[in-house]
């Protein structure tokens, strides 16, 4: 029983000697390089093959494309003679990864912008999607998926999750590709997604342990620039690969954020805060109305009357008092204050009164 306390305690000693390595994070998950992102596309286009539940003749727009598809295939066709249901105008979007390759498929949403009631089992016709610029990038068709149905008469309905958007998976085929923005660079620029300047210094400190040399400085709080070192010139590829592999520990801010709609409260770890009594109690007040009824006696010329009877009662728990040292630390801070038997609600105004007297050391954000 001796040896093996003896062998907990051994590996207790050695994980506490070990670096605190556990907030190591990739510069992968910290930073992007600059110009490697996403891009939105959008297109308009028309549902076909709905059971009844297009858009009505109120909407004309739809009506208008269909007569404009109808001509570029060769029919001809009286606008005003045109009254379907079964057809939805509707808007098209994706989201265009960066580095991705002509012919590859992307998901779209499809959205509906008329009164249609449900674009479920319907499909999509070919739709140009565009970027920005105005180019056409991807062209999307296919069926519609939803997940979702909607059904009703005159005196009743059911519907299900949302009928008047879907997704058509893989349905978009990408025509125009992105610009390699990485090939024949000698320099690179990587931009933090939450600027700070110690874990900026940090990541350039790191990189330039890994490579060796006066890689990367940094040029403001939320940019590293990188200069491709000369055994990577032309291996642009592999140099990010490495890179992105480095760990590094990120450095945050001390804040505390609070959700008056929900009672929600998050504090970061570096929270501190000053020496502060607090003291809580609760007042409880109970009304009760118990109307009573005073009738005249038979033959009288009395009034029925309601006379009114109210109980009043006030309950006050007794409040604690709990002192909070200098430099308390997140956990002793929770822990003094759930002993007064705070709830998350009562902890937003505390949290918000020890600001007030200048005793949190945090930043307090009200969301």
């Amino acid at each position: 029983m001796q040896k093996h306390l003896l062998k907990k305690l051994l590996i207790v000693c050695i994980l506490g000697l070990l670096p605190n390595s556990a907030m190591a994070i990739r510069i992968k998950d910290l930073a992007s390089f600059d110009g490697v992102r996403d891009n939105q596309l959008i297109g308009y286009g028309l549902v076909v093959g709905l059971n009844g539940t297009g858009d009505s003749d109120q909407t004309s727009f739809p009506v208008q494309s269909l007569v404009n598809v109808l001509e570029r295939m060769g029919v001809t066709v009286n606008r005003s003679e045109i009254k379907v249901k079964n057809v939805a105008a509707v808007m098209v979007t994706a989201t265009l990864p960066p580095f991705a390759k002509q012919g590859s498929k992307l998901d779209v949403l499809v959205s509906s912008m008329g009164d249609s009631k449900s674009i479920a089992g319907g499909t999509l016709l070919m739709t140009p999607l565009k970027g920005a610029d105005g180019q056409v990038y991807a062209v999307a068709q296919g069926g519609i998926l939803t997940n979702s149905f909607s059904y009703g008469g005159q005196a009743a309905s059911a519907q299900k999750n949302h009928p008047t958007a879907g997704r058509v998976p893989e349905g978009a085929l990408i025509e125009r590709e992105l610009p390699n923005i990485l090939a024949d660079r000698s320099q690179l620029r990587l931009n933090l997604r939450q600027s700070d300047f110690t874990t900026a210094s940090r990541v350039a400190a790191a990189i330039n342990d890994k490579f060796k040399g006066g890689v990367a400085f940094c040029s403001d709080p939320g940019t590293i620039v990188l200069t491709i070192p000369t055994p990577f010139q032309g291996r642009t590829v592999e140099f990010v690969a490495e890179l992105e592999r480095l760990e590094v520990q990120p450095d945050t801010l001390a804040k505390v954020v609070l959700n008056e709609r929900t009672g929600t409260i998050v504090m970061g770890e570096n929270v501190r805060i000053s020496t502060v009594a607090v003291s809580h109690g609760n007042l409880t007040l109970f009304i009760k109305e118990t109307p009573k009824v005073s009738q005249p006696q038979p033959l009288s010329t009395g009034q029925t009357v309601v006379v009114p009877r109210t109980s009043v009662s006030v309950t006050e728990s007794p409040g604690g008092l709990a002192v909070l040292r200098q430099g308390a630390e997140i956990g002793e801070v929770v822990r003094a204050l759930n002993a007064l038997g705070v709830t998350p609600r009562d902890l937003i105004g505390i949290m918000q009164a020890i600001k007030a007297a200048g005793a949190l050391q945090a930043e307090l954000t009200v969301i």
